[in-house]
């Protein structure tokens, strides 16, 4: 979203005038300012720069005796359930912002933004559209620990495309479309509903001449594939439903009626119940920590819902089966509440890759993938195994323990300098590293180009073993993912438990305290940042070579956040260190 509002303006106020704030404060604007009474509009070249704006001009510029208000323009039909709040004191307690939160209606997610400035930012999803409202009406303004906090919306995505979808096609804000115009056509949404039916039951699902799926389509405006050929002879074929959440839904609730009919009319089956697909990778965390999650959807939709386990999960069926027994009813609750946790995880996995994009000097995520440079593409799949349907733009493969991209052949910018990392494992995960006659490691190694060992275990009984990993930033990325999702794959965590693995970085002696920051502020705000446990021991002695130990502790996304972050820490320490040293060998001159 890259339109700004710029409210609290003098009627006195001329465009020069607003021209000559954004100039002075070097944020480029594009096209011109459109002034009304009171406010502007106007746009900015990308998120980056309309997000600096706000931070840099909103309350801290004044115009005519009056400080102006930047945010974030979102018309009426865009505001959705999600919000932005800024400027929270960086040193905030997170139960204390939980608790704030709560006042205003029921949170369903809150995460933290990565931004430039000191103050932190979070984005908060409410349960309905009016809670959203109080949350803005009262937070706006609201003073924290000498702070004010600023809060605005984010957009409904769907409401601009439709938007998008309109004015493309002659509609114009009220009234049927212009004459000439097309009908307007069904916009595509990134998560199907996938579900599994028997296959005595397709042939009533499609229909005479197909017109029984038709109706469905019709009524629901859903796009509905019925997977016919896939797994010839398979006891199950999937269908894919295309369309908002609540289509979705209703073409669900229409093909589980149809199945109940045709179980009681054929007597072939005593009981139907709802199979849904969903990625692994969306997996744990309907599970949620200890299974609260999935239990929380068992009692409120009174249904009995069981998993698939990891061990049916291949590279080309990377879905599990999510099976949920009860009545008609109670199993359509259940698809609504898991399918709305399939599609939070979906929208923060892209909101995490698109971040990652900027953590890894020259690294391209489209490039990313474990496959040898010359590949060009994924390996085909076996014969007879039908391919699993992407989810958007990009497909997450479990067995492969990270994001794997369609094109995969394009060799990544190898600008920086070889790292070397400590990963700790299970010690009876050594093996399966390892692999059968070494080939697992080897071929990690050679695909990854990184080099990688196994150092010697320190004691018979020793519960963990140190893997060494040099290579460049994007190698060191590859073979801690393929390390994260082999573990995972191997059953050497629990199916409800995150992999959390402790890493290891050595720095200069010279260069910790810059890691820690004054009073412990850089390192604290490193944890808020990352989510990961990061720990800088101040009783080290240094090594032979004058390092020391940072370690890290947390998921895979947040460990490799922390590593960039304390990456770019210490290239900052060596530039400075740099230019010391060049200013005093130039000689001085008399």
């Amino acid at each position: 979203m890259n339109k700004l509002y710029i409210g609290n303006l003098s009627e006195s106020v001329t465009v020069p005038e607003l021209e000559t704030i954004f100039n002075d404060w070097k944020i480029p604007f594009s096209g011109q300012f459109l002034l009304k009474t009171g406010y502007a509009f106007v746009d900015c070249p990308d998120e980056t720069w309309a997000m600096k704006a706000i931070d840099t001009l909103s309350g801290k510029v004044e115009l005519h005796g009056k400080h102006i208000e930047v945010e974030h323009s979102v018309p009426k039909r865009q505001r959705s359930r999600k919000i932005q709040i800024r400027n929270i004191p960086p040193h905030m307690q997170w139960e204390v912002l939980d608790g704030l939160l709560a006042q205003h209606g029921a949170v369903e997610n809150c995460e933290q933004v990565n931004t430039e400035t000191e103050s932190a930012v979070v984005n908060v999803t409410y349960g309905t559209k009016d809670q959203a409202r109080q949350a803005i009406t009262k937070l706006n303004g609201y003073q924290l620990e000498n702070y004010s906090l600023t809060v605005t919306y984010i957009p409904d995505e769907q409401a601009v495309q439709q938007g998008q979808e309109m004015g493309r096609r002659g509609y114009s804000g009220r009234g049927p479309p212009q004459q000439g115009s097309a009908a307007p056509t069904k916009q595509q949404f990134d998560i199907p509903l996938r579900i599994l039916v028997p296959t005595q039951f397709v042939g009533a699902i499609i229909g005479k001449e197909g017109a029984t799926i038709r109706n469905i389509t019709k009524q629901t405006q859903s796009k509905i594939d019925v997977h016919r050929k896939e797994n010839a002879g398979a006891a199950e074929k999937p269908i894919s439903i295309h369309s908002t959440a609540d289509g979705c839904s209703a073409a669900c609730r229409m093909i589980l009626d149809i199945m109940h009919q045709e179980a009681q009319a054929t007597k072939t089956a005593e009981e139907v119940p709802l199979k849904i697909l969903a990625h692994n990778n969306f997996v744990g965390r309907l599970i949620g920590k200890e299974g609260r999650n999935l239990k929380k959807v068992e009692q409120d939709t009174e249904t009995k819902i069981t998993i698939s386990p990891l061990q049916d999960l291949t590279l080309y069926n990377p879905e599990r089966t999510i099976t949920v027994k009860g009545s008609i009813e109670a199993c359509c609750k259940a698809e609504e509440d898991i399918m709305k946790k399939v599609r939070e995880a979906y929208e923060n996995d892209i909101a995490a890759m698109n971040l990652q994009a900027n953590l890894i000097p020259g690294l391209n995520l489209n490039a990313l993938g474990l496959f040898p440079p010359s590949s060009s593409t994924v390996p085909p799949h076996p014969v007879g195994v039908a391919p699993a349907t992407p989810y958007g733009p990009y497909m997450v493969s479990q067995s492969m323990g990270i994001f794997i991209f369609a094109h995969i052949g394009a060799r990544l910018g190898q600008t920086s300098d070889p790292e070397t990392v400590h990963v700790f494992i299970p010690a009876q995960a050594v093996g399966a590293i390892i692999g059968k006659k070494g080939q697992h490691i080897k071929q990690l190694s050679r695909c990854a180009e990184a080099s990688i060992k196994i150092a010697p275990a320190e004691s018979p009984d020793t519960k963990q073993r140190m893997v060494i990993i040099t290579g460049l930033p994007e190698a060191q990325f590859k073979v801690q993912g393929r390390i994260h999702g082999k573990l995972k794959e191997e059953n050497f965590f629990g199916p409800k438990e995150e992999v959390k693995l402790e890493t290891h970085i050595k720095v200069a002696a010279s260069a910790a305290g810059r890691v820690i920051g004054k009073g412990g502020k850089t390192v604290n705000e490193l944890q808020n940042l990352s989510s990961a446990e990061v720990v800088v021991p101040r009783d080290q002695v240094p090594d032979e070579n004058d390092q020391v130990v940072v370690k890290i502790i947390g998921h895979f996304y947040a460990s490799q956040l922390a590593q960039r972050k304390i990456r770019e820490i210490l290239a900052q320490v060596k530039h400075q260190q740099q230019k010391v040293q060049s200013n005093q060998s130039q000689p001085r001159r008399k």
